[in-house]
């Protein structure tokens, strides 16, 4: 079965999610949400997701306190942030790449991957 990975993004008005669109032409699923509280009610909804990607620039709640919150209903969920610089970890994810570097973000999803029967072929 094709991973799928729960993405919260940030919400421009008028623009797809180049982080979902660069998911998804790996070929992985992607389930979109914008805000930190549909983060929450859709993990509820679909928590065999193989990973969580947030940004780190969070509107209403702390970067650390959504992971807190996501890994109440899933514990083991791996956790991926990503900030502009690359430079801003939460501390609470397993990993952390830079928005401007794709082939970072596709090569940590492939990690969590390796954990899954997936055979990755980018």
């Amino acid at each position: 079965m094709r991973p799928c990975f729960l993405i919260l993004d940030r919400e421009w008005p008028g623009n797809i999610s180049t982080r979902k669109l660069v998911i998804e032409t790996a070929k992985l699923n992607v389930i979109t949400v914008y805000k930190p509280e549909e983060a929450i009610e859709t993990l509820r909804r679909f928590p065999k997701v193989d990973g969580v990607v947030l940004d780190t620039s969070l509107e209403k709640m702390s970067c650390g306190g959504l992971i807190d919150e996501l890994r109440t209903i899933c514990p083991g969920m791996p956790m991926v942030t990503v900030s502009p610089s690359g430079n801003d970890p939460c501390g609470k994810e397993q990993y952390h790449v830079s928005n401007f570097n794709p082939t970072a973000l596709l090569d940590v999803l492939h990690k969590i991957c390796k954990s899954s029967s997936y055979e990755w072929r980018p």
